[in-house]
């Protein structure tokens, strides 16, 4: 099997494909093969990062700055669940994805399991012939009218086939599809399954059911976790011409967008005032509320139910698309201007330095603000407090000047 490697931000390659990886490339939403002729096609990058694999080629599609693997876990978990412990994932990064995300899954389940399968209480719905638990009055009285038996109930059981064992068994069986993970992996990965054999299988396109973390289920944490990232973010599964086929597909601009907002809000909850994700204002007059035009910062920090500061995360600036920078900072001189704040943060993906730049002609502030994700999850959030820090700062400046 081939391996094709490409970096998100680059133009693409040129290279062999059979019809049926060209035409799964293609919907898988990782990149876009265009036909040359005599067999070859030009693989391009469409902004999400990745991995396809079939029987024939594999394409890997990386993060610009080559994130590892459990960085990219770690900002995929952070916005779902605050405080996933990135550590938890046991990849080794020199790894290539498949392998990493099989061996991660394997071992966390094996920790999982060790004591023995997960049990709880799961209520149950029935038609039966005796009292068990309570007696469903409304549906006993609509769907058997006048008749005794048989008794609509509903009771409580104490049951291995709970939400946390479906997902296990879910991600379990979606790692086990994926072509040519290699086999003692494989063999592992059965085995952890079949432990689960009891539990009710996950019908293929079915959202996820609901769990909620306690001290009942915290041995199971850390690889749900995993596992609802495996489930949300891959396929696995016959393809064209019964290829098998395998897919792991992420969009690391909203990736990084969602984590922004989320660690953003919980360090700004130490101060005053309140953070609103995706906030809508009005950014131009009209007689009609059809014609008006409106902006939608990432993030706006409300004191007193009125706006103070905008912030924007940007993981692709307008640099990397060989775009002058000056668009980005347009768009957040129009969320000044419509908001009536002065200075908004401009939260980019890379490392360097704060900058300050003042909008001539106008009071206007737009303060670019790194966020180096090749750090250590602690660093990440450690700077994602000092922005919170700083940016407070310059609202209680700009009210001091004020008065």
């Amino acid at each position: 099997m081939r391996h094709l490697v490409l970096d998100e931000l680059s133009g693409g390659i040129v290279d062999t494909l059979d019809a049926a990886s060209a035409a799964f490339l293609n919907t898988s939403g990782l990149a876009k093969a265009s036909p040359m002729g005599m067999g070859l096609y030009r693989i391009e990058p469409v902004g999400k990062v990745g991995s396809v694999r079939t029987s024939t080629v594999q394409l890997d599609v990386r993060p610009k700055d080559r994130l590892g693997l459990s960085r990219l876990l770690f900002l995929l978990s952070y916005a779902g669940n605050q405080g996933f412990r990135p550590d938890s994932v046991a990849a080794v990064e020199d790894r290539e994805l498949w392998s990493a995300l099989a061996e991660s899954l394997a071992q966390l389940a094996e920790r999982a399991l060790g004591r023995g399968v997960l049990q709880g209480y799961l209520t149950v719905d029935e038609s039966l012939r005796t009292v068990k638990g309570r007696i469903r009055i409304s549906d006993q009285i609509s769907r058997r009218p006048g008749m005794l038996v048989p008794l609509e109930v509903s009771y409580d059981e104490f049951t291995e086939d709970i939400a946390e064992n479906r997902i296990l068994r879910a991600a379990l069986e979606r790692m086990g599809q994926v072509p040519r993970v290699r086999p003692e992996v494989l063999s592992r990965l059965r085995q952890l399954k079949g432990k689960l054999d009891a539990v009710t299988r996950l019908s293929a396109g079915a959202p996820l059911p609901p769990w909620k973390p306690s001290r009942m289920n915290v041995r199971y944490h850390a690889v749900l976790r995993l596992a609802e990232l495996v489930l949300r973010n891959s396929s696995a599964e016959a393809g064209e011409g019964r290829q098998q086929t395998a897919s792991f597909v992420v969009d690391m601009a909203q990736v990084f967008e969602d984590f922004v907002g989320t660690a953003l809000r919980e360090a700004l909850a130490a101060y005053p005032g309140e953070l609103r994700l995706k906030y809508n204002a009005i950014l131009s007059e009209a007689v009609r509320d059809s014609d008006r035009l409106s902006v939608r910062p990432d993030a706006v920090h409300l004191l007193g139910g009125r706006p103070v500061v905008a912030y924007n995360a940007k993981y692709k600036a307008a640099t990397d698309l060989g775009a002058s920078l000056s668009a980005d900072h347009y768009q957040m001189l129009a969320y000044c201007t419509a908001l009536g704040v002065p200075t908004a943060w401009l939260v980019y993906a890379g490392s360097g330095e704060v900058k300050l730049r003042r909008i001539l002609n106008t009071d206007i502030d737009i303060v670019e603000f790194p966020l180096d994700l090749s750090r250590p999850p602690s660093d990440i959030l450690a700077a994602v407090s000092d922005l919170a820090w700083q940016s407070w700062g310059e609202v209680v400046r700009a009210a001091r000047e004020g008065t």
